[in-house]
């Protein structure tokens, strides 16, 4: 990295499945530490007609987190905002036509049977470079009623449409716009064929933008709101948030191989070409993009929302909440079985260890007996789901993966990174457990001029100021 003498504050906004955030990042050479001003919960609502993010409510949050921001901290030269992928609003005149639906609604399923009955996941993976995922925006948009999706002029994805709301500027940023199925892999630009043939209205589709580009300035009535300069610019960054994380995951990317973890637990390798071949189709594996120009291979695997939806459920039952690490440690030393994490079972809200008992009964496996067993079983389940995935990411992507780093909060998690190392066979690297807000930073100031250089560079910085913690295999 080539140093420089400046340094400065950026704002990044990171929303999350079931939290949203804003974080002010200072940054120079030799510096790169963040403070959390503004956190609040992201609740779906269920409404009459499905499963939808109470958009409206969190973008209130992220201008009183944002006020915050400006308040206590001078001189923020830049604003960011990365999210959860596929989710998107359908906008008529700049007018948004209703809440968006979550990825969990159930609607997905006829989003895919209409796509799939005209494009096998096969012809699509050649098209689009991408895992069959039954929420891919582009079998949500298959699953709109007709006449909603004729009479819109935008799709925006949710960091799209939170940057719209603080511009007045309509940009798809890349790296959530690969995660649509509506890209052409191979030339980095919208599929113009593939949406005319799902009925997809060009037309609300908006230009691309790349990360560490000016998206635009606040609006004169935003920056009044929230006590910023007039002119503060917003910064496109890798609004996809694994595409932040995965900027700072302090890695060799040739000989690791990465895990985000938190609701979802993406695994997998970074490599600077497209991985096409039958052998990543049948793995279902996924071609993302990232930040510079990098291609994130890697699978989707269920993630801690298994064990989320656990504690909710007994929470539910039970009237109180349980504590997390009181839960672990007892689930240290109770028995566990593995059963298969990404069953599609697994994805809706609900009853999740009755679920547990119904895939051991139909694989001829005792079921857990206790909270503690339960949890273990949990544990052990994406362990293996992850040793497997690493495994699958290196073969496919030819790389020589001698280290697992694993960031996002699933690096608090003592005895599944441990459990994660011992199934793997190979050291894990616990975090930063804020990378995807560090990785929003370092784009940001980059493209501010507060540091230089190549993701390596930005990763030697994370590397120097975010000591992650080892755990060896053992036997």
């Amino acid at each position: 990295m080539r140093r420089v003498s400046v340094s400065g504050n950026v704002a990044a906004v990171d929303l999350g499945a079931t939290s949203g955030r804003v974080i002010v990042g200072h940054v120079g050479a030799d510096t790169l530490e963040t403070e959390t001003v503004a956190r609040f919960v992201n609740d779906p609502v269920h409404a009459g007609d499905g499963l939808h993010w109470n958009l409206v409510g969190m973008y209130g949050a992220v201008l009183g987190g944002l006020r915050d921001a400006f308040r206590t901290t001078p001189g923020i030269a830049s604003i960011g905002v990365d999210s959860w992928a596929v989710d998107y609003g359908l906008l008529r005149g700049g007018r948004m036509l209703g809440e968006p639906f979550h990825y969990r609604d159930e609607r997905t399923a006829r989003g895919v049977a209409s796509v799939h009955a005209r494009f096998p996941h096969a012809e699509l993976f050649e098209r689009n470079g991408l895992q069959f995922l039954p929420f891919n925006t582009l079998y949500q948009l298959a699953a709109e009623d007709p006449e909603v999706l004729a009479f819109a002029d935008t799709a925006l994805l949710v960091p799209d449409l939170v940057g719209y709301w603080l511009t007045g500027e309509a940009r798809a940023e890349q790296t959530n716009a690969s995660t649509t199925g509506l890209l052409r892999v191979l030339q980095a630009s919208w599929d113009g064929a593939l949406v005319s043939a799902l009925g997809i209205p060009r037309g609300i589709l908006p230009p691309l933008i790349a990360p560490g580009d000016r998206l635009g300035p606040l609006r004169a009535h935003v920056a009044a709101s929230i006590g910023a300069p007039e002119g503060t610019p917003v910064t496109a960054v890798g609004s996809h948030d694994t595409a932040s994380a995965v900027v700072a995951v302090p890695m060799q990317p040739d000989a690791a191989a990465y895990i985000s973890c938190g609701t979802w637990g993406l695994v997998g390798v970074e490599v600077d070409h497209l991985v096409l071949s039958r052998a990543a189709l049948e793995a279902n594996f996924t071609n993302e993009g990232g930040v510079d120009g990098r291609i994130r291979l890697l699978h989707n695997v269920m993630g801690l929302w298994v064990l989320s939806e656990a504690i909710r459920q007994w929470e539910r039952h039970e009237g109180h909440r349980i504590d997390l690490p009181t839960l672990l440690d007892a689930a240290r030393e109770a028995d566990g079985v593995v059963f298969d994490v990404n069953d599609p079972r697994f994805l809706a809200p609900g009853e999740m260890t009755s679920r547990i008992d119904a895939w051991c009964a139909e694989h001829d496996v005792a079921p857990p007996r206790t909270r503690a067993e339960y949890t273990r079983s949990i544990v052990e389940s994406l362990a293996q789901a992850f040793a497997d995935a690493v495994a699958d990411a290196a073969r496919l992507g030819r790389v020589d993966v001698r280290t697992i780093h694993i960031v996002g909060g699933g690096a608090l998690n003592e005895l599944l990174c441990q459990r994660t190392a011992d199934r793997a066979g190979m050291p894990v690297l616990a975090g930063p457990v804020e990378a995807t807000a560090l990785g929003n930073v370092l784009v940001q100031a980059r493209a501010a001029g507060f540091v230089s250089g190549s993701l390596e560079a930005l990763r030697d910085l994370v590397a120097r100021t975010h000591a992650p913690r080892r755990y060896e295999p053992r036997a």
